[in-house]
């Protein structure tokens, strides 16, 4: 079965950005002149997924406006002859069929994605999470859905980062780590450094089987009361149905202030209309 639909959690609170997260939604953040949920979005598209839904909290109606159309603000820019600015505003009515479901609590990312169950139904899907911008114009997440289709088993992402880091993310237990793609044995949820399993973290990008939806029915919240993703797909990889391919391209973590601007500086470092006049270069990949 093809893979048509995906679910993007978005319904945090945005601590991290406040005061500015208090009104608007950290999702519609801008990196560079669109919203940081559009790229998630954009991505989805490019991998020909086109059935999409966002889980939204309450006061998120802005993310839903967004997506949709602006007849008089597009009235407007057609009679001004605005036309590149009128694009710019459709673009993103044009990306995909957009749904949208309310977490009512914020209970953890594997109960994010259970509130879409009854969207996905019976069929396999896509996970993004939108705080982690991969590199804009990459088909990863087409490699990915070629993974799952070869191995017919979950597929997730992971990257290689700094070993003093790894006890920030999920980290992947795999059977040979040199594999491509990798059978995963195992995940750990924020292991201390000297007990990581590997330096392979898991980023977010996910291709599911529907069966994850039945387990995390059955999963229990943790310590602090939620229920995570990552203890799910634990279950399928201790059944032998878990894959990762590994991510080695630019990725941002936008959640944060540093990884937002470092995003912002290093995508308009390579615009031919944003490099010399804002940086006084002409257009270059920053590493």
């Amino acid at each position: 079965m093809p893979i048509r639909k995906a679910v993007i959690p978005a319904a945090g609170f945005g601590t991290r950005f406040l005061p500015v997260s208090k009104a608007v939604p950290k999702v519609l953040l801008p990196v560079v002149d669109r919203p940081v949920i559009q790229y998630a979005v954009e991505e989805l598209a490019r991998a020909g997924i086109d059935r999409i839904c966002i889980v939204v909290s309450h006061g998120q109606g802005a993310i839903a406006e967004h997506f949709s159309p602006a007849p008089e603000l597009e009235a407007a820019l057609e009679a001004a002859g605005k036309l590149e600015a009128l694009a710019s505003v459709r673009a993103p009515t044009e990306l995909a069929d957009i749904y949208y479901i309310t977490q009512h609590r914020p209970l953890g990312l594997g109960h994010a994605v259970a509130c879409a169950r009854n969207f996905v139904g019976n069929e396999p899907f896509a996970v993004i999470l939108p705080d982690e911008l991969f590199d804009p114009g990459n088909r990863f997440l087409s490699e990915m859905v070629e993974v799952f289709d070869e191995r017919q088993a979950s597929v997730i992402a992971g990257m290689e980062v700094p070993h003093h880091h790894i006890s920030r993310y999920g980290v992947i237990d795999a059977e040979d780590l040199s594999a491509d793609p990798l059978r995963v044995r195992s995940l750990v949820e924020k292991p201390p450094a000297d007990e990581a399993p590997s330096d392979l973290a898991i980023v977010g990008r996910y291709i599911l089987d529907p069966e994850v939806m039945e387990i995390l029915a059955k999963t229990e919240p943790g310590a602090i009361g939620e229920i995570q993703l990552t203890d799910a797909l634990d279950v399928l990889a201790r059944r032998g149905s878990l894959y990762a391919k590994r991510y080695d391209g630019r990725r941002w973590d936008v959640g944060n202030k540093q990884g937002f601007l470092k995003a912002n500086f290093e995508l308009a470092a390579e615009r031919a209309d944003l490099a010399e006049p804002v940086f006084g270069f002409p257009p270059s990949e920053l590493s």
